[in-house]
């Protein structure tokens, strides 16, 4: 018989990320947002299968929407439905942070990305971040780094392990 405690512990919050933002962009500010979803959706999360690589975030007419993301239908959903796995989808965030985001985008050149799905008391929950897009450059900068500090982390383990 299985101990429920260990069930709950096992189970992992996080449904999906999108591990291309972080090499595309740089990081301001982060928010979470609550998302507005049907039914196949949210069955669709609890089997994890969503993808944010090609998602976006657009603010039209005050409201902010997740768009492009793919959510694939379960196999479960009735055939007369009308399920549209990449359908814009409403994000909920409080009023002045959508004002805030929309001057932050429209000024000073920001983006809203999608970065990570993941439950919160039974909810899904969205981390939207405010990024800049990362020049070429930059992005090789970023990878240089990744590696000098990969090999230094490398020396130390041998250093440390022949002391």
């Amino acid at each position: 018989m299985l101990d429920n405690s260990i069930m709950t512990n096992s189970y992992d919050k996080t449904i999906t990320l999108n591990r291309k933002a972080k090499h595309d962009y740089s990081v301001e500010d982060q928010y979470e947002a609550g998302l507005l979803l049907l039914g196949w959706e949210v069955k669709s999360c609890r089997n994890k299968t969503v993808q944010l690589k090609e998602s976006h975030i657009t603010i039209r007419r005050g409201e902010a929407f997740l768009v492009n993301a793919h959510f694939s239908v379960p196999s479960t959903t009735s055939t007369h439905s009308k399920a549209d796995p990449i359908r814009p989808r409403k994000l909920l965030l409080h009023r002045r942070q959508i004002d805030q985001l929309i001057g932050l985008v429209q000024q000073k050149g920001f983006t809203l990305v999608p970065f990570s799905m993941y439950w919160k008391d039974n909810r899904v929950k969205i981390n939207v971040a405010l990024a800049k897009g990362k020049k070429l450059h930059d992005k090789r900068a970023t990878i240089k780094e990744r590696e000098w500090k990969r090999t230094q982390s490398r020396e130390m383990k041998k250093n440390h392990g022949n002391s």
